[in-house]
């Protein structure tokens, strides 16, 4: 949805959140210890926040319109919720 964007800096910004939630995932479970993991599901958390910020300024900037920010903003509030919960169960 981005790539007619020229806003480079929004899109690139946009794009590198995105890959740091799954990085994040990956990085924390290969790191062996729960404590580790869930330290870095909160950073996973944390890029999927950004993301929804900018997706908010992406709308105030007329890159996207209403329906695509809804629909791309309830993705990545999925996206947080799971993380939410799977950080809740991690710490047990």
């Amino acid at each position: 949805m981005t790539k007619s964007w020229r806003d480079f800096g929004l899109r690139d910004q946009i794009r590198r959140a995105v890959v740091s939630i799954s990085s994040n995932i990956a990085e924390g479970f290969d790191r062996g210890s729960s404590a580790d993991f869930v330290r870095f599901l909160y950073i996973a958390r944390g890029s999927a926040s950004e993301v929804r910020s900018q997706l908010y300024l992406a709308l105030d900037l007329g890159y996207l319109s209403k329906d695509q920010f809804e629909k791309l903003y309830d993705q990545v509030d999925y996206v947080v919720r799971q993380l939410t919960l799977f950080i809740q169960k991690t710490k047990k």
